[in-house]
């Protein structure tokens, strides 16, 4: 049992960790939805009081949009890619197009889940009601009675009005959810022809074939895969010759121990100055003639001692 929890847990994690773009970005919108629709049943709850509506409708919309935005661009590895490339080369090696295309990746990756968000917020329709309640004009209402101002209009999401006003919260309400869901679908075309735009524009300026494309998204996925899956035997099997080092003995389960039989000891404690050479910013480049698929890819391709001479002398490519 404990070992199928394991191989489903392990499946789980290497569908999220999947680099298929749609089926990663389709995840964080139904986890948004979910987030949303809880929000709405659980949490949110109108003041109805004038002057504090704009603020709870605008925070209900705007603040968890935020946060979904700064954590898409914390859990982007990208992210600290360039901050590493700013500490280790302090950007100098990095053009203004290689920067505006890696943070226009960090930043569409990260808008997903904000704008999602945003779209059901705006289509569901009550932070808006909410936000927006205490400033219908009452004179716009047929028949309204006089002398009724902000305060008065801003219960109406909570049906918290007199009596001979009641029976326009319909009105009220239809009203203002349709200004909320037209806002929302115009959201929904606006991201929809940006993100084909944006899309037309990368495959135009690319220079690449697609298969060519294709090939490099696979070999990437493959290099990240490999790299993580070999990073963790070897900092397992380093990290069993030092305890072994200090105890004597290590205590090692029966995996561990296939692993340590089959890779032997660890001979090749990596320096630091390697660690910074495959960290960093990386386009596609090409060494005369020959594609530089990652930073690992030319680490490995050219000599440690000529990696200084071919920077120089790469093409850098904006992809």
């Amino acid at each position: 049992m404990a070992a199928l929890i394991s191989e489903n847990f392990k499946f789980v994690a290497l569908f999220f960790k999947s680099k298929d773009v749609v089926i990663f970005n389709g995840l964080i919108a139904l986890g948004t939805v979910a987030s949303q629709t809880a929000y709405n049943v659980f949490a949110f709850d109108c003041p109805c009081s004038s002057g504090r509506n704009y603020r709870y409708g605008l925070a209900a919309i705007g603040v968890p949009a935020l946060a979904f935005f700064l954590i898409g661009i914390t859990l982007n590895k990208h992210t600290w890619n360039l901050v590493s490339e700013c500490r280790i080369r302090a950007c100098r090696k990095v053009s203004v197009a290689a920067v505006f295309a890696l943070l226009g990746s960090v930043v569409g990756r990260a808008v997903v889940a904000p704008v999602t968000w945003s779209v059901l917020s705006l289509l569901r329709g009550e932070a808006y009601v909410c936000a927006l309640s205490e400033f219908v004009d009452p004179s716009s209402l047929e028949n309204f009675p006089d002398g009724h101002g902000p305060e008065v209009m801003a219960g109406f999401p909570c049906k918290a009005v007199p009596a001979d006003v009641l029976v326009y919260f319909d009105e009220i309400n239809r009203r203002l959810k349709y200004e909320s869901q037209l806002l929302g679908w115009l959201l929904v075309a606006l991201s929809s022809i940006t993100v084909f735009l944006l899309l037309c524009l990368k495959r135009c300026c690319s220079p690449l074939g697609y298969q060519q494309e294709a090939y490099w998204s696979h070999f990437r996925s493959s290099e990240n895969q490999l790299f993580n899956r070999t990073a963790d035997v070897h900092a397992k099997m380093l990290a069993a010759e030092s305890v072994k080092s200090f105890f004597g003995f290590v205590a090692l389960d029966k995996e561990e121990k296939d692993q340590l039989q089959e890779h032997g000891e660890v001979k090749n404690v990596i320096p630091g100055s390697q660690w910074n050479q495959i960290t960093g910013v990386y386009l596609y480049r090409e060494n005369k003639g020959v594609p530089l698929y990652s930073r690992l890819n030319k680490w490995s391709s050219v000599p440690t001692e000529n990696n200084v001479e071919a920077d120089e002398k790469e093409m850098v490519r904006l992809t």
